[in-house]
């Protein structure tokens, strides 16, 4: 192949910088590596589980740890947890093979939208309709967001939303990490101050035998501050790339991302939507209206929404008479390109699948337990603030570690004089920060793997906010006990 020649004075054309850093295949499958090492080191042991009217399943009993005989992880057991991880519920969590089907089921929904042209000629319609006041969809959405992350743990139900903003927001002069921010961060901090979230405050709080109306107040104090502080981090962050792009943390996937992202959007800059195309998109924005309603109100969990969305796609198709070939090629197309993502979700709960086998999980938290117990009161809630973001980063669950450490946790505080209340909002709070980041989280990998946000690039971005989060809630805790 012939190349260009260099004239003299010329500096050659600099390579592309090659990322070395791990994909999060890599990541998690190292992480489940380390985990079945760690049974070969760590003592097995169990708590004594009891039944739980309340929680409707078993609980860990205080004060009734031992050591049992060991189950050490080997190469078969490594090979298999990922395997495994997608069909077992294991630590209050749900079948990881229902989100993966969730995913590969909304992306063949956004093929078959995406096929009839209805969404990337809407994104040009809002994006001259919103010129000059793009910075303001961030508030909104994020509020939104939070409001549903408060209310009902919004969580794995945000990765129906990564593809039809993320574009929004590239075409508008943001960046994908922009788009991510605005979902992850926005439904986090409502994770993270929740009000009558089912999943984290009401079963924390009857895991620690309290009204989950107890300390409300405070929560509320917290979220709206947290939001405020989120909203004005993911703000600036944005405005100072739609001004420089230079200065996006994926600035050297902006061209990659935007031939993803706005497949042909150039050729709908000036069109015009056509009647089909209202009614398809007046049908897309329905479908995610009936999702937030079965599950805030219908109990509706992964597949009620994945029959949502494949019911939703066949009425598209139908609407734009795609033809069923067409029609079929464009599902399966789209389920193709979130194959990566489902794939990474079993990788995920692989981790927690061999720490149960191993027998280690309880260990570790009678470890955490031993270390906190008799601290005075404002030492004892931070220390509970930390070993609970600890043990989340390990159980990413929000009911499954409250099953798992307030059976254990809660009872410590009445001897360190902090009332229980407060142990449930250390724990909310805690889970609510690290769940913006860890590996081991379907939603943190799963929504960057459809972002196309590197995880290192994403760890850069959020950890300042991270700390002031910390920084809000530890300030926050430590005022309540003194008050």
């Amino acid at each position: 192949m012939s190349q260009k020649p260099i004239s003299a004075g010329e500096a050659p054309a600099p390579e592309p910088v090659k990322d070395r850093f791990p994909t999060a295949y890599t990541i998690l499958f190292a992480l489940i590596a380390v985990m079945a090492a760690l049974t070969w080191v760590l003592p097995a042991g169990q708590y004594e589980r009891a039944a739980n009217e309340a929680l409707g399943k078993d609980a860990p009993v205080p004060g009734t740890y031992q050591v049992v005989e060991a189950a050490h992880q080997g190469v078969f057991d490594v090979l298999m947890a990922p395997i495994t991880g997608f069909y077992n519920q294991s630590t209050g969590m749900a079948n990881a093979i229902d989100v993966s089907l969730f995913v590969l089921i909304i992306g063949g929904f956004l093929g078959v939208v995406t096929a009839t042209g209805s969404i990337n000629t809407g994104i040009a319609r809002v994006m001259v309709r919103m010129k000059g006041r793009e910075k303001w969809m961030i508030p909104v959405l994020m509020l939104l967001f939070a409001a549903g992350g408060t209310t009902y743990g919004m969580a794995e139900e945000t990765l129906a939303f990564y593809v039809l903003l993320i574009p929004l927001m590239i075409a508008v002069g943001y960046d994908a990490l922009t788009g991510v921010a605005v979902i992850m961060v926005g439904a986090g901090v409502g994770v993270l101050g929740s009000t009558i979230n089912p999943f984290s405050t009401a079963i924390a709080s009857n895991a620690a035998g309290i009204p989950f109306t107890e300390g409300m107040v405070l929560r509320l104090i917290i979220l709206a501050l947290g939001w405020l502080i989120c909203v004005a981090y993911v703000m600036r962050y944005a405005e100072r790339v739609r001004k420089d792009p230079s200065k996006s943390l994926v600035a050297e996937l902006k061209a990659s991302n935007e031939a993803h992202f706005l497949r042909d959007q150039e050729s709908h800059q000036e069109a015009v939507l056509s009647g089909k195309q209202k009614i398809i998109l007046v049908l897309f924005g329905a479908t995610f209206v009936a999702m937030v309603w079965g599950v805030a109100t219908q109990g509706w969990w992964m597949a009620e929404m994945s029959a949502l969305f494949l019911a939703s796609a066949i009425v598209i198709g139908v609407v734009a008479w795609m033809g069923e070939k067409p029609f079929t090629s464009a599902f399966v197309d789209g389920a193709r390109d979130l194959l990566g993502v489902a794939l990474v979700i079993g990788l995920a709960r692989g981790i927690v699948v061999i720490m149960d086998q191993g027998r280690i999980t309880d260990t570790i938290l009678h470890s955490f337990e031993g270390w906190i117990t008799g601290m005075p009161a404002v030492a004892y809630v931070n220390a509970l603030f930390v070993t609970e973001g600890l043990m989340s980063l390990l159980v990413p669950s929000t009911s499954g570690l409250a099953v798992l450490s307030m059976p254990i946790l809660a009872p410590l505080s009445d001897f360190a004089g902090v009332p229980r209340h407060l142990a449930v909002t250390a724990f909310q709070t805690s889970i609510g920060i690290t769940n913006l980041v860890t590996p081991t989280y379907a939603v943190v990998v799963g929504g960057l793997a459809i972002g196309r946000v590197p995880y290192q690039r994403w760890v850069r971005f959020i950890w300042p906010l991270m700390l002031m989060l910390a920084l809000l809630s530890m300030a926050s805790l430590s005022a309540a006990v003194l008050l």
